[in-house]
């Protein structure tokens, strides 16, 4: 079984420091022109699923963004951001219809996905090697922070865009991993009235019905509103998952004037499902056939279809405020309050039988999580001049409160009546073994207040300098229930992490920039002896060129990085329990490129390739230094081909082709079990008429029988196969 690895504590102290930075805002109260700093871009909405303004940095058209906010926290241009980023943006998501976050980034440089196979209830990926998917999920700016199975949902439809920051951004957003993170942005109201009705159904019986509504509110000229809403349910890859889930999410947007914005989003979500993963198979049956049983099928479905378990509620509940001065200062602050309760009590596979080598041994898993989060960004910024240093100032002052209540538990290790033939299963089983005492039972509170600062400026004939600095205070509390556990522990620390860039816009659209940038990231598993450990750090290198041409509307970025991760956390039994240290380091070296293209009027290109070369530096275990990381393909590349016919005889008509390759892995820290490279094809048709479209959609077109990734030689996960995705929509 796959553990999904995994005093500052009052709301109204966040608050109250919002309140403060908001008194602070007309301080400054000049730029040096006088002219407002923030300028207001035209905004427009096409018909259908349309993109609109997206958290004030205008639409991505076609596949090409201009600007973004989650790289700087301020809306800036792509090209002066000293890191790589990757927008997928609203049309993209249309075109190649992912059902799931991590399939939304299979075209994305840097970025590997699934790594766990299908797995219907998590998002999986690693970026630049780094396991993202706790620390690196954010949704409108603020941390979705998750551990253990404390795991929040978000679904593709409900999305104007995806942002992938790559590299250490600690300094921006706080504790996090070196790799990077993952910014979605929210469908909020349009200017323009909004009327979308989507439904479809793929390969596996699974149907869904999407709606999307946004208009003004009876007469008002100032409130607008917006209302998703999707529903779905039916079949999986494996033979007799299914699930049923619903969301909605009403949003309700407030502007009396230019200056002046109110958004509030919300979201509700219940899921429950029959479980539908694809992963968690020995490597010996998977990878390489079994001398007992050949190959486990794809579509195995381990568990009992009558003893499962899985039922997820979450709802968020949140705002964002603007307000810009007449000195052209603005005043921002983001707020959200989430919460996930999730139950689960399942069956899962546990490698060969010892009595019966031909068959699967099973054992009962179980947990039951609630987490609440609540996280406030105060955000200052403004434009100012000194000498001949053109500033873009941000002041900023965040807060975030993280609980997790959570207890799992497992047992029937050595009932043999779980056990199961892979290619003849026998179901019915009266699921008996009961559960052991919890192995973990706990409260985890975390609280972490971090004040920040940036100065972009600009001088002489192009030169773009980024200077950044945060502190941030963390008080960690975890009250420990597990029999002969160590009891309460409560942690206090400070960390300081910055970033330093320097960038030169040539005129013929070429940015070549170098960076250096720090992060952390707070342990969450406690040694019994010694408590909680010493935080991850993180350390990066990058340099890098974009290239925006005048001859097309497209985005090229190369980029060489250096990343070193320290004080990983590492465990070893020392007889009677498990102890953990943090001693490990690993380097991640590599090279990305990216592309992003509107070719033409009917040709759109996106392209991507990345090359890693990882290393352990330093490990309990020395025959270990040296090696690479289990689940991280040396080599990822993919391209995507989107054209529409432009002749009268066939406009309307638009086909898509994809190619995706997933290098090799280990699949054991040792580097003796080898994961080999896969290469799949995805495509897509579609043709739109008056204010109706259809389209179907295939991934993995030649069904290519390929492993994600393993963990370790007892947990590894098919890739999706061959799955195809018929939708239909209207907009009036």
């Amino acid at each position: 079984m796959i553990m999904k690895s995994r005093k500052l504590q009052s709301p109204r102290l966040a608050l109250a420091c919002g309140t403060a930075i908001a008194l602070l805002a007309p301080l400054p109260a000049h730029a040096q022109d006088g002219t407002p700093s923030t300028q207001l871009e035209e905004i427009r909405v096409e018909q259908g699923n349309a993109e609109g303004d997206t958290n004030g940095v205008g639409p991505v058209k076609g596949v090409v963004a201009k600007t973004t906010r989650s790289g700087m926290k301020s809306a800036t241009p792509l090209t002066e951001i000293p890191q790589s980023v990757v927008v997928v943006g609203r049309e993209q998501l249309d075109d190649q219809s992912p059902q799931k976050l991590d399939e939304a980034m299979r075209y994305v440089a840097g970025v590997n996905t699934s790594t766990y196979g299908t797995d219907s209830d998590t998002d999986w990926f690693f970026i630049r090697g780094f396991q993202a998917e706790q620390t690196g999920v954010f949704l409108d700016g603020l941390s979705l922070f998750q551990t253990g199975f404390g795991t929040f949902l978000i679904d593709p439809f409900f999305l104007e865009r995806l942002e992938v920051v790559k590299g250490p951004s600690s300094v921006l957003y706080g504790g996090g991993n070196p790799g990077g993170f993952i910014n979605m942005i929210s469908k909020r109201p349009t200017e323009e009235p909004l009327r979308y009705v989507e439904t479809g159904v793929n390969s596996f019986g699974n149907g869904y019905l999407g709606l999307d509504f946004s208009d003004k509110v009876g007469s008002s000229d100032v409130l607008s509103y917006r209302l998703t809403g999707k529903i779905s349910g039916g079949g999986w890859e494996t033979d007799k998952a299914r699930d049923f889930r619903g969301t909605i999410a009403p949003s309700l947007t407030w502007s009396p004037d230019d200056s002046t914005s109110l958004t509030i989003l919300g979201s509700y979500q219940n899921v429950d499902l029959t479980h539908t993963s694809t992963g968690f198979l020995p490597y010996v049956g998977t990878v390489v056939p079994s001398p007992d049983f050949g190959r486990i099928p794809r579509d195995f479905f381990y568990g009992e279809e009558d003893f499962d378990t899985y039922d997820r509620q979450q709802a968020m509940v949140g705002y964002e405020f603007e307000h810009t001065f007449d000195s052209g200062w603005t005043v921002r602050q983001n707020l959200r309050y989430a919460n996930v309760s999730l139950n689960e009590d399942a069956l899962y596979p546990n490698g060969p039988s010892t009595l019966d080598p031909t068959k699967l041994t099973r054992y009962r898993f179980a947990h039951d999580t609630d987490v609440s989060l609540f996280t406030v960004d105060n955000q200052l910024e403004g434009e100012f001049a000194t000498g001949g240093l053109q500033h873009n100032m941000l002041f900023g002052l965040d807060y975030r409160h993280y609980n997790i209540d959570q207890t799992q538990a497992t047992g029937g290790f050595s009932a043999t009546d779980l056990d199961i033939d892979p290619h003849n299963p026998a179901y019915g089983v009266a699921v008996q073994p009961a559960l052991g005492s919890p192995y973990l039972d706990n409260e985890f509170t975390r609280g972490q207040l971090g004040l920040y600062a940036q100065d972009q400026m600009k001088f002489g004939d192009g030169w773009i300098a980024t200077l950044n600095g945060r502190y941030d205070f963390v008080s960690t509390k975890i009250d420990d229930r597990t029999a002969g556990a160590p009891g309460s522990t409560d942690t206090d620390e400070g960390k300081l992490t910055w970033r330093a860039a320097l960038a030169y816009e040539f005129a013929s659209g070429i940015t070549p920039y170098v960076s250096y940038s720090t992060s952390f990231n707070p342990a969450t598993l406690v040694d019994p002896v010694n408590g909680l450990p010493a935080p991850e750090t993180g350390k990066q290198w990058e340099v890098g060129v974009k290239y925006q041409p005048d001859f097309m509307d497209g985005l090229v970025s190369l980029a060489y990085f250096d990343a070193t991760r320290n004080n990983v956390v590492k465990s070893q039994w020392d007889g009677t329990r498990s102890r953990y240290y943090a001693i490990g380091e690993v380097d991640s070296r590599g090279f990305e490129a990216s592309l992003q293209a509107n070719v033409t009027s009917g040709l759109k290109a996106i392209a991507a390739l990345t090359y890693l070369d990882m290393s352990v530096a330093k490990d309990l275990n020395p025959a270990l230094i040296g090696k690479m990381p289990v689940q991280v393909p040396d080599l990822t590349a993919s391209m995507w081909l989107d054209y529409s016919f432009q002749n009268e005889r066939l406009e309307g008509l638009s086909v898509a082709a994809g190619v995706r390759h997933v290098g090799k892995s280990w699949a054991d820290d040792a580097n003796t079990l080898r994961v080999p490279s896969a290469t799949l094809l995805d495509a897509a048709i579609r043709y739109e008429k008056d204010n109706w479209a259809i389209a179907l959609n295939a991934s993995n077109l030649f069904d290519k029988r390929y492993v994600a990734s393993c963990q370790s030689a007892g947990s590894c996960g098919y890739g999706a196969g061959r799955t195809f995705m018929l939708k239909a929509s209207t907009s009036w």
